[in-house]
């Protein structure tokens, strides 16, 4: 039997928690001698960004996702904001270093729930095609007491639409440069049942094979050390609605074949990872329960392929919260509070761990409160203990505050802050990899300051400026490592201090026939090892971590006459070193992309055509050494849609 081994202090935290959770419910009996009680309102979905107040999110628009329709997230989010990728070449293992951080140190939450793979504590962003979902936003900063483990340099948010009522079939198909494709099929519908029930849903298919077979001058037009992947999916939501009620069924299937060396037999490596994200989820008068179960199966192999070494994760949870409202007084004053727990079961067959099986209970239990203390002025404070089979991660709290210092003008300025611990339970790798892993090794806790600034300014009705600045400092101790000087065994042994400033500028402006519009994102980003933990530490302490460039940055500019739309996008990315004591490194580069749109609508029918050309000064560059990205490369892609209205 496997039970929670914690310290008192965590069980006083538990206690404390739920104690809230218990006073909110008297209070809300309570609260009609002096305030007034807001009538229940059901928000569908998860929507973790209204008790972020203080934190800088970006949510990615429509326009954006539908441009990068046959792309995946890590193309959207390096060409629309900040945040840098280590990318080992198209279709390739893409991994994000957010504000400074490792890979394993950014949650990715679809509808809520957590889909790091929990052997590696990370995401391959090349398997996130944008197809995949409906919404996407980006939260930079901790947010543990919000959204739990790994959220220590940002969470990357996912969610799913329900469909409006009528039918809509779409289908397109992408051709690229190098015999790569995309295709896709996507089919939304909606209608009413009976006279209480109405059921909506989307079903949507993807493919895409990525054969790579690009040469670049600067090698003598050999062929770069060839690379293979083929991948698919499918998408399923479903959504029963009757009032206040929700139902709704998701189901998320990839599968993603990587090939290195395809044509080499002896040479070649195949890593193939397949997920199954299910979840159901009810929603009624502030309540939400949600159960979940995903499956993770990786298998590697190099040459022979009869051999595979295969992994296989299975995740089970239940999730369950309730939200209740006041409004106080006739100030306008209101506050929200959110309690709740979650429970998942890991159960692991990893052959080179410790044991053929491995089992773990992970738990929290958090209570996030969001005060609009005034129409000018809103604070958010969050309590979230987590609770780990043999471990004590710490408690996480948070507060953040947003204060509208101009408002109801042509313009607005928004004043923000928060402070908040953050924590990463270890992965299952760097726990009980057989002589590597180390049991013993602690959860990684952090605290993040912030402060920032958002400004509005409303020319006239046709012009709009915006503009986005913020400063953070992020503290990160018992950062996980895997020590080369150790053989490589898992150890505590850093202490990384991220720090920087950020950004983010766009306008928009519109004629009878003409729109334009542009965007700039710029980033400093110094994060360092500030810890000596063995002789040779001291030669790395105090520079830049390796693959994570000072300076970055993007813009986009467009230019639409009625239909027809033609963008330009720019990225440039400093000098980035490849070892901790800086011995090598990656050139600065400059990226330059054109796309040209336009699409035919009608009541029923409906076409968009896109051609794109990348790196248009086919610039040789690389995001990790011995990696080389492709030149000038093409792709025209070809988007039908059929559609019926109730």
């Amino acid at each position: 039997m496997y039970t929670f081994q914690v310290f008192d202090r965590q069980n006083l935290r538990c206690l404390f928690l739920a104690t809230l959770s218990f006073l909110a419910l008297n209070q809300h009996a309570a609260a009609q001698k002096d305030s007034i009680s807001l009538s229940p309102m059901t928000v569908y979905g998860f929507a973790p960004e209204k008790f972020m107040s203080g934190l800088k999110i970006q949510k990615i628009d429509s326009v954006t996702l539908e441009q990068f329709r046959f792309r995946n997230i890590a193309d959207l989010l390096s060409l629309n904001t900040p945040v840098i990728f280590k990318n080992y070449g198209p279709g390739q293992l893409s991994t994000v270093a957010f504000r400074g951080t490792s890979p394993n140190h950014t949650a990715v939450l679809w509808n809520g729930l957590n889909i790091n793979l929990p052997t590696l504590g990370q995401t391959d962003f090349s398997t996130i095609p944008v197809a995949g979902f409906d919404q996407l936003s980006v939260q930079y900063g901790a947010s543990a007491s919000v959204v739990g483990t790994d959220a220590v340099g940002g969470s990357i948010l996912l969610g799913s639409l329900k469909p409006q009522a009528g039918l809509q079939v779409m289908v397109g198909r992408q051709q690229e440069s190098f015999r790569n494709s995309q295709t896709q099929a996507t089919i939304k519908y909606g209608t009413r049942l009976d006279n209480n029930w109405n059921f909506s849903g989307k079903t949507a298919a993807y493919d895409g094979s990525m054969n790579n077979d690009y040469r670049h001058p600067e090698r003598n037009g050999e062929a770069i050390s060839p690379a293979t992947t083929f991948q698919k999916g499918l998408v399923q939501d479903l959504f029963f609605t009757k009032n206040e009620h929700e139902v709704s069924a998701h189901i998320w299937v990839t599968d993603n074949k990587l090939t290195t060396n395809p044509e080499n037999l002896a040479g070649r490596q195949m890593t193939r990872i397949k997920s199954y994200r299910s979840m159901l989820r009810y929603q009624f008068e502030g309540w939400t329960v949600r159960t979940s179960w995903i499956r993770d199966i990786i298998d590697y192999a190099v040459g022979d392929y009869s051999k595979l070494d295969h992994a296989v994760t299975d995740r089970y949870g239940v999730h369950a919260e309730r939200t209740f409202n006041w409004k106080i007084g006739k100030s306008g004053s209101s506050i929200q509070m959110q309690t709740g727990g979650e429970f998942t079961h890991y159960k692991t067959q990893v052959e080179n761990y410790e044991r053929p099986v491995i089992t773990e209970n992970r738990g929290d239990v958090f209570v996030l409160t969001r005060w609009q203390a005034t129409p000018q002025f809103l604070i958010s404070a969050n309590l979230r203990q987590a609770f780990v089979t043999g471990y004590n991660p710490p408690f996480t709290p948070s507060l953040g505050a947003e204060y509208r210092l101009i408002q109801n003008r042509p313009y607005t300025i928004k004043l923000r802050g928060s402070l908040g611990r953050s924590y990463r339970v270890p992965t299952l790798n760097e726990r009980y990899w057989k002589d590597l892993g180390n049991p013993d090794i602690k959860p990684e806790n952090g605290f993040n300051k912030e402060l920032g600034a958002e400004s509005v300014y409303a020319f006239n009705t046709n012009h709009t400026f915006s503009a986005n600045l913020s400063v953070y400092h992020n503290r990160i101790d018992n950062w996980a490592y895997w020590n080369p000087t150790n053989n490589f065994r898992v150890e505590n042994l850093q202490l990384v201090i991220a720090r920087g400033i950020e950004a983010q500028f766009g306008w928009k402006g519109n004629w009878e026939y003409w729109k334009f519009g542009s965007t700039v994102n710029y980033a400093l980003t110094n994060t360092s090892q500030e810890k000596i933990y063995d002789a040779y530490a001291s030669d790395i302490i105090g520079k830049q971590l390796p693959h994570i460039p000072l300076h970055s940055g993007n813009a986009n500019a467009f230019m639409q006459y009625k239909n027809l739309r033609l963008t330009n996008q720019l990225q440039i990315i400093s000098k980035r070193f490849t070892t901790a004591d800086h011995s090598q490194s990656t050139p600065a580069y400059l990226l330059e992309n054109f796309i040209l749109e336009t699409n035919f609508d009608r009541p029923h029918f409906g076409a968009s055509f896109q051609a794109r050309i990348n790196n248009i000064y086919n610039t040789f560059y690389q995001t990790i050494n011995g990696n080389p990205m492709p030149g000038r490369n093409f792709a025209v892609s070809l988007l039908l849609s059929a559609k019926t209205t109730r």
